[in-house]
């Protein structure tokens, strides 16, 4: 069945999206949730009109979510984790770890958008992609230390602390 999308959802698409799903999907889920409609003929001919209409916020959502990327270029994260002896972290670093981490440099950033690729569970150096919009990402490399390690071994942040 095909529908058109009211939100994002991840894995399935974006907003005003045409997509293609399994009957059940469509019928149990997405459409009683209020997350997308049938792509009928008359509601086909509406999105064409409403995109054509926001074009213009279309354009500029696109270049806010382009600066923001850009203003994470080059960034390197260090994220102080509990550890064990052996190096292997509690829990794991995530997302919301991430974001936290961004914020701490002045860049709100909604954990939802951040994507890190394999679980963190041990010290050392990963990439986490964010993803501002359908067509804008970049990628965050950041550093899981210890806390435990000495203040000397642990790498600085771009942005040192304001006291």
């Amino acid at each position: 069945m095909k529908i058109i999308l009211k939100e994002n959802i991840p894995g399935l698409g974006y907003k005003d999206d045409v997509v293609e799903v399994k009957d059940g999907y469509g019928r149990n889920y997405l459409i009683p949730q209020g997350k997308c409609i049938i792509a009928s003929e008359a509601a086909l001919k509406q999105l064409k009109e409403d995109l054509k209409q926001r074009a213009h916020k279309i354009a500029a959502a696109k270049a806010e979510a382009e600066a923001a990327a850009k203003a994470l270029e080059g960034l390197k994260l260090t994220i102080a984790a509990k550890t064990g002896a052996n190096g292997t972290v509690y829990g794991s670093v995530g997302a919301a770890q991430v974001a936290e981490a961004l914020a701490k440099l002045g860049h709100e950033v909604d954990r939802k958008i951040i994507n890190v690729k394999q679980p963190v569970k041990v010290v050392g150096e990963y990439v986490a992609t964010v993803k501002f919009h359908k067509e804008v990402e970049t990628e965050v490399a950041f550093v899981v230390v210890s806390e435990n390690a000495p203040a000397e071994q642990a790498p600085v942040t771009e942005a040192p602390a304001a006291e």
